[in-house]
């Protein structure tokens, strides 16, 4: 009997399985016998973020195996003794095209026999690269000596077990389903989904003591400085928050401490003194965990493309975001009642005209704004409008509500 995929009902009977219809791509058998996954996911922090979703999906397939994230310094201290998919974290030592920490950031070969050594010995089942393309890191993980790899390839990529081709417009989240799909793995949970603990929170309302609500948090900064909205728009639209009632506190590392001094200044001069104490610089201020505190204690978060605005939508919290038109396609929000999602539809480098949606195209040498002809008028009023939580208008939960009630682990 033909049955449709999309008659979601028991058809046990008919040999129907509604696992195909909740794939992203095809999906391939389970791995038998797995006890050990090593998972590669370099990167920065919304790299990590995208990638939630397949662990996920991993841990409900392989429940009884131990998974092993390998990336970053910073996904140990975020990870440490938080709730979720991941049983350990492990750092990268440099290596090229997999994981570059600072210009002067240099692996030697002997700490990289001694690296790949310790992975041997770990004698993991299954090895799954979310890393990219495959150019640099899929020879790297076969040198862990896996069982099964699995993972995306470029055209001069070397091939794993099984693996998807990969296509540069593609959503991250997505990507990665579908890779993790070759294995088995179907979608737990489409929305990445981080857990919020009590020292985040603590640490988060000792930064926070004082500041008026509801709370804008900003990140004016991104990985790429062609992501980065002008920070006289982040100012205003701050300043007019605080206009408003509501308190202010601009985030970021140390490496983001231009931009921030931008618009912390240029906010408080637009201010009367008696309200400027409701703008607070926190940058170089936060750990990992203050920062998904201060993140899940936001009313709204106003960001670029960035790291910390990935964050806020996994622990719950509404955003206002600018992106470049292309990066929506990889990485914006899926949803726009709470997340909204302001476009800059640049083609060409505004300084010399080099095309720049071509992935495989040059890359001029220019880091100028590809994001800076975005409107602040409609930006603004979103800012508002969420720090407002019309959800009741809406006739649905508040964002508040919501927060309290998500699952924030994959039992």
């Amino acid at each position: 009997m033909h049955v449709s995929p999309y008659e979601i009902t028991t058809r046990a009977d008919a040999g129907w399985s509604p696992d195909p219809a909740r794939a992203v791509g095809r999906l391939g058998a389970r791995v038998p016998g797995v006890e050990r996954i090593a998972v590669l996911r370099g990167g920065g922090l919304g790299d990590l973020v995208f990638a939630l979703p397949a662990v996920h999906a991993l841990r409900e397939a392989y429940p009884d195996a131990e998974i092993v994230l390998y990336g970053p310094a910073w996904q140990e201290e975020l990870l440490a003794s938080r709730p979720g998919p991941v049983d350990r974290a492990i750092t990268l030592p440099p290596v090229k095209g997999v994981h570059e920490p600072g210009p002067d950031a240099r692996g030697d070969s002997l700490s990289l026999r001694r690296f790949f050594a310790r992975t041997r010995a770990e004698r993991f089942d299954l090895g799954v690269q979310l890393h990219g393309g495959g150019r640099w890191s899929n020879p790297f993980l076969h040198r862990f000596g896996v069982r099964c790899t699995v993972g995306a390839r470029t055209p001069d990529a070397a091939p794993l077990d099984r693996w998807l081709p990969f296509s540069y417009y593609q959503h991250e989240v997505l990507r990665m389903l579908e890779i993790v799909g070759l294995v088995g793995a179907t979608p737990a949970a489409l929305q990445p989904w981080l857990a919020v603990t009590e020292n985040d929170l603590t640490e988060a309302d000792e930064a926070l003591r004082d500041l008026p609500r509801p709370l804008l948090v900003v990140h004016p900064s991104a990985g790429d400085a062609r992501r980065w909205w002008p920070a006289a728009h982040f100012a205003r639209i701050a300043a007019v928050a605080v206009q408003e009632g509501a308190g202010v506190a601009v985030i970021g590392t140390d490496a983001d401490a231009g931009p921030a001094a931008e618009v912390v200044g240029e906010c408080l001069a637009m201010l009367p003194v008696h309200q400027r104490s409701a703008v607070r610089s926190l940058v170089g201020r936060l750990s990992m965990s203050g920062l998904v505190g201060v993140l899940a204690r936001a009313t709204a978060v106003l960001a670029n493309d960035s790291g910390p605005r990935h964050v806020a939508q996994a622990v719950g919290t509404p955003t206002v975001s600018v992106y470049w038109c292309g990066n929506v396609i990889n990485a914006g929000p899926f949803g726009r009642g709470d997340h909204r999602v302001h476009i800059a539809w640049t083609t060409s480098c505004p300084e010399c005209g080099v095309p720049c949606t071509d992935p495989a195209g040059p890359r001029c040498p220019h880091d100028v704004s590809f994001v800076a002809d975005v409107d602040p008028a409609p930006v603004s009023a979103d800012v508002l409008e969420l720090l407002g939580d019309d959800a009741e208008k809406r006739g649905i939960p508040s964002a508040r509500d919501q927060r309290r009630t998500a699952p924030r682990t994959t039992e």
